[in-house]
Order: C-alpha cells, then sequence, then structure tokens
C-alpha cells in the first residue's frame, strides 16, 4: 500500500500564469541564476560499470559538452528516472551530435537490486557510476529537486542548462538548442495565459495491483487560443491524457481543457 500525492506540472507553451505559482516561479529562477555557470565537480576515483557487473575503463572525457544526471535513494529510481525517455533523448542526440555528447549517470542507491533490474529491463548498456558515498553531491551540494539534478555541461564542466529534459519539453528544446545552435521553437506563437482547477490531487492510499484516475480542468484565461503540445509526468507509473485541439479563449465554464490522470 502507498499514499500518493500526485503534484502535476503542465507545461503549456502558449505560457501560463497563475498568481499561485508566482513565488514557486521566482525561487526556480533563483535557483537557476545561482547554477547557471557554475563548475561541477568530479570525484576522482568515480568507477564505472555496465549493467552493474562488469567495470568499464570508461572515463569522463573532455568533451565540448555533457550531460550530467544524479540520482538520488530517495522514492522509486524506475518511476523518477524514466530511462525509456532517457534512451530516446541518448539515441536523437547521438544522431544529430555524432555521439560526441556522453550522458553520465550518477545513482546514490540505497541497494541497487531496482537499479539493477531496470538496467536490463531498458538494455541501458550506458557506463553508469555507482556512488555509494555520494561523493559527487557532496563535492557539489545539489538542488533537493530532483528536477534540478539534471545538467547539460560544457568543456570546463560549467552549467548551460539546469533542468531535466526527460521531465519538462522546454527544457529538452533548451538543451538541443545548445547542442545543435538551432532553435527548434516557433516564437511566431501568440501567448495566452491558463489557470488550473487543481494544482495537487491526493489519490489516497491502495495498492501497487489497483489503478486510480482523476480529471483536471484547463481554463484559457487568455486572448488567444490554447494549445497543450506535450504533458510530461514525474512518475513513470502515471499515464496523462489530454485533448489535443486549440481551445479558444474562455466564455464559460464549457471551454476547458481536460487531463486525464491514470496511475
Amino acid at each position: 500500500m502507498r499514499q500518493l500525492s500526485m503534484y502535476i506540472l503542465l507545461i503549456i507553451f502558449l505560457g501560463s500564469c497563475n498568481n499561485g505559482q508566482k513565488e514557486k516561479e521566482k525561487q526556480m529562477l533563483q535557483l537557476v541564476n545561482e547554477w547557471q555557470g557554475k563548475q561541477v565537480v568530479f570525484p576522482e576515483n568515480a568507477v564505472f560499470t555496465r549493467y552493474l557487473t562488469d567495470t568499464t575503463d570508461f572515463r569522463i572525457p573532455q568533451s565540448g559538452y555533457k550531460v550530467l544526471v544524479y540520482v538520488d535513494s530517495m522514492g522509486c529510481v524506475d518511476c523518477k528516472l524514466q530511462l525509456y525517455k532517457w534512451k530516446e533523448l541518448i539515441e536523437y542526440t547521438d544522431s544529430v551530435a555524432q555521439g560526441n555528447v556522453p550522458f553520465l549517470f550518477f545513482f546514490h542507491p540505497k541497494d541497487t537490486t531496482d537499479i539493477k533490474i531496470l538496467l536490463k529491463r531498458e538494455r541501458f548498456n550506458k557506463p553508469v557510476c555507482i556512488d555509494w558515498d555520494d561523493q559527487l553531491n557532496k563535492l557539489n551540494k545539489f538542488p533537493v529537486d530532483k528536477a534540478f539534478q539534471t545538467f547539460l555541461l560544457d568543456k570546463d564542466n560549467k552549467v548551460l542548462v539546469l533542468g531535466n529534459p526527460v521531465y519538462n519539453p522546454m527544457v529538452k528544446d533548451l538543451y538541443l538548442k545548445q547542442l545543435t545552435g538551432k532553435n527548434n521553437s516557433n516564437k511566431t506563437i501568440p501567448k495566452t495565459t491558463a489557470e488550473a482547477s487543481q494544482m495537487e490531487i491526493n489519490l489516497g492510499t491502495f495498492g501497487k495491483s489497483e489503478t486510480k484516475e482523476t480529471t483536471l480542468e484547463i481554463k484559457n484565461t487568455g486572448e488567444s487560443p490554447l494549445v497543450i503540445v506535450d504533458v510530461s509526468t514525474t512518475c513513470g507509473c502515471t499515464a496523462a491524457t489530454y485533448e489535443k485541439h486549440p481551445n479558444p479563449p474562455s466564455t464559460n465554464q464549457d471551454d476547458t481543457e481536460r487531463y486525464r490522470f491514470l496511475r
């Protein structure tokens, strides 16, 4: 049995505004400003393995870019890592950057059982580091929010982009723009504002074999059509579906986008 409190973060490319979120956005901006250009220090004795069984002679390369993914010991590794999304991103990045961008995964686990199962299930044969003593975090004091424990680094290991690209499509665009020198966003799209009916939904306590679902409504409070191009969950065991048609500015209670979450 587990208690699930589902926090919903909707990434709306047209822009969104919610007065209750302004303070959180301010804190996030401060965090980004703090880490922008900060140099990450790696442990000197980091050991990498494949599938946590075979030690490899992999060494952190002096490449133009590198992506650092730190995974702490809190919660479900499978849920928060979403390794299948990383595989897709790595494959795409390799195709546009000729395989010159290494992805460095550092795990600080309570035990390695779940990680072994996950790596084998996803056939993820990239080198990973099991950092039992949490040396990487001790050297750098990473943010506690898992959404900000991933970094795009330059050749000097200085932070170019802070944030997890598999959680946030906008962060993913920042990564790809930096790596390819191309802007994938459409600057001509008009902006609007939106309001969510709830910012937190508690589904209560239930067994692993059970499923629960809920619906969240997003109201277009601006003056331009609202189009949701992507929804990302921070838990791999939660699925979200949403209406993809443009939603006009709201004139009544029926003018809403609806999102169905299944856990």
